[in-house]
């Protein structure tokens, strides 16, 4: 479509959805596709509702000259309605989601695993919560590998 939308989605939209929504955003600004893409992320539990992302995705973030303002909110029905894809981590996310959108009446999200666009093939992209500084990279560059091939999918 014309005017294509994505939102991004984890658990608790504090480690992993955060880092993919600000690589997302960023890919789309370095190719001018601003106009074209509203990107989001949120997350399937209320848990950290107005929270910022852990601050070591903040700091992984910008050890890649990467800025982002995200805080923390719930998935809603409208966004079900009104998102294109909604890209989740890992299968938990995606139970719940489908879940969630079973409960909408007019869905038009696609709702798929993030990792489905890993040109390595890694389905998953691990919860670094409990991890080091490493795991976020990890997860760094999951994203951005998920994303750039996502984009390329649908630019």
């Amino acid at each position: 479509s014309e005017n294509s939308l994505e939102s991004l989605v984890s658990i608790g939209n504090i480690c992993r959805s955060p880092i993919a929504e600000a690589v997302f955003r960023k890919l789309v600004s370095d190719e001018n596709l601003e106009h074209k893409w509203r990107t989001d992320s949120a997350a399937v539990s209320d848990w950290n509702v107005g929270r910022f992302p852990d601050s070591r995705a903040l700091s992984c973030l910008r050890n890649h000259g990467i800025e982002t303002a995200h805080k923390a909110r719930q998935i809603t029905k409208e966004d079900f309605q009104t998102f294109d894809h909604i890209l989740c981590m890992d299968e938990s996310n995606l139970r719940d989601l489908n879940r969630k959108s079973n409960q909408v009446k007019d869905c038009k999200a696609k709702i798929e695993l993030l990792g489905t666009y890993d040109p390595q093939k890694q389905l998953i992209i691990e919860d670094p919560y409990y991890g080091n500084e490493k795991d976020f990279e990890t997860v760094y560059e999951q994203c951005l590998r998920c994303c750039k091939a996502f984009l390329e999918k649908y630019h």
